[in-house]
């Protein structure tokens, strides 16, 4: 048996998986996000151990002969986290999460530093963590003072799981500071943070051994000496759960947030698109994506708004409906390819036909939009996709599917359902680590339909698009006035 653990945003799932990569078990920990101030995003630490705790203590109780026969951990994580852990080997505070965007003066200093660019092959966006530990330095310098050691969230948990500090290579290219062409650490990049490589974890790729567990978690969960893989950050996990690890495979992610995914074979940097270019979870291998940062979470928005469920909402739309309000889906900020923490969302062109139904439509197409300027980026970018696999819980809408589709003018292909997320890629992590090979572990899932694009409503979309790319400049116009 191998044992994936995901620690998402909203909650932590964790999936037994045995040989033949059949899903056998699963258990799941809720978890909540901390906002004390516009634009501020938050967890405690400890809340991560507990989910954790929950959920393999479900596993254990329900599944007992299962869970003893784990041979290897993978982890798989939200990216970006700063996790500040003192001499103690305790967290100083709560960690300051992928979202938050508080350090925006400091992302934008650090990226009028030509060296980021260079060595990182990115934008230093203000959700990276070394912004963030430049905030915290200026803003919070007796809490800087103390740190040990800065690790990412999935790190902190295989602290505790191991007693190991340790990253993988997927994860550490989203701090900013990670030399992304060789692989390694930059002390000059730690420096401007006023950090040494001495406060980083030590580096592994993703299906490497990082350490064993503890003995004292083997006995409560009758696991034995099991082994943890590095591991990856949750998008490079995900693309291993569906076998998007060869050039020319992409996933798009309908998340809360967006993703747009495609493997490379190099290191393949254009940060004036502002895609990002990552190592893989895989050794020798790097991808770009492009992220916009609200996809599902702007449906479920709606939901809200309407004190109903986004998804039955979202089931009356009518695909084929190509008029009516254009929406901004920028409710914390964009990345791709605006790199704009400040700008927020916007309906343009509401009347009084502008219902539910109308606006979920909105939203579902100002969405697939944005996606399409991520497709654009990674064109610039040197990567051309003509399929995507589509993944996330937003995929569960065929609705939305095909207007993905017809908006990007590529197919997009359902997997059969099933486990295929960042859990599942970290139990193949696990996998390959333990029986020390990649062959045959990172296929691509059986596909039970492809979404082909309609010429007549894509030609339609994409005079639509220019309208929503005119509003993005006009919008921020009126936002600085």
């Amino acid at each position: 048996m191998f044992l994936g653990i995901d620690l998402g945003t909203s909650g932590l799932k964790a999936l037994l998986v045995d040989d033949d990569q059949r899903v056998v078990g699963h258990a799941e920990a809720p978890l909540t996000v901390s906002r004390p101030h516009p634009g501020w995003s938050e967890q405690d630490p400890g809340a991560w151990i507990a989910a954790c705790t929950v959920a393999l203590d479900d596993l254990a109780d329900r599944l007992p002969a299962e869970m003893s026969a784990v041979r290897a951990i993978g982890l798989s994580g939200q990216m970006h986290g700063a996790t500040l852990i003192g001499g103690d080997e305790r967290p100083l505070r709560p960690a300051i999460l992928w979202d938050d965007v508080r350090a925006h003066q400091e992302a934008a200093a650090l990226d009028g530093d030509p060296r980021f660019r260079a060595l990182t092959g990115n934008i230093v966006f203000p959700g990276f963590t070394a912004p963030k530990l430049a905030w915290l330095k200026r803003h919070e310098p007796e809490t800087f003072a103390q740190v040990k050691r800065v690790l990412l969230p999935k790190d902190y948990l295989r602290l505790w799981l191991t007693g190991e500090a340790v990253s993988d290579m997927s994860d550490a290219a989203g701090t900013a500071w990670l030399d992304v062409a060789g692989r390694t650490w930059s002390s000059a990049l730690l420096e401007a943070t006023g950090l040494t490589v001495e406060q980083m974890p030590r580096l592994v790729e993703g299906t490497e051994v990082a350490g064993t567990l503890r003995p004292d978690l083997a006995a409560r969960w009758s696991m034995g000496a099991a082994m943890v893989a590095g591991g990856g950050g949750d998008n490079a996990a995900s693309a291993c759960g569906v076998g998007v690890t060869e050039p020319g495979q992409g996933f798009l992610s309908l998340g809360t947030s967006g993703v747009l995914f495609a493997a490379n074979d190099r290191f393949r940097p254009n940060p004036e698109s502002a895609v990002h270019a990552f190592c893989h979870a895989l050794p020798g291998t790097w991808h770009q994506m492009g992220v916009i940062l609200a996809a599902g979470g702007a449906m479920r928005w709606l939901g809200d708004v309407y004190a109903a469920d986004a998804g039955r909402i979202g089931a009356g739309v009518d695909p084929a409906r190509v008029e009516g309000p254009i929406f901004l889906p920028y409710l914390a900020g964009e990345r791709t390819p605006h790199n704009d923490a400040e700008i927020r969302g916007a309906f343009v062109g509401l009347d009084y036909g502008s219902d539910r139904t109308v606006l979920a439509g909105a939203v579902m197409e100002g969405v697939a939009f944005a996606f399409a300027d991520n497709l654009d980026a990674l064109s610039a970018a040197g990567t051309e996709l003509d399929r995507a696999i589509a993944i996330g819980g937003g995929s569960r809408s065929d609705v939305w599917l095909q207007i993905l589709a017809d908006t990007l003018g590529i197919s997009l292909d359902v997997p059969v359902t099933g486990e295929h997320g960042a859990a599942f890629g970290a139990a193949r992590l696990a996998m390959a680590a333990e029986v020390g090979s990649l062959d045959g572990v990172f296929t691509v899932p059986p596909i039970r339909r492809a979404i082909e694009p309609d010429p007549d409503r894509h030609q339609a979309r994409r005079e639509r698009l220019a309208s929503y790319r005119a509003l993005y400049p006009a919008l921020k116009g009126v936002a600085e006035a």
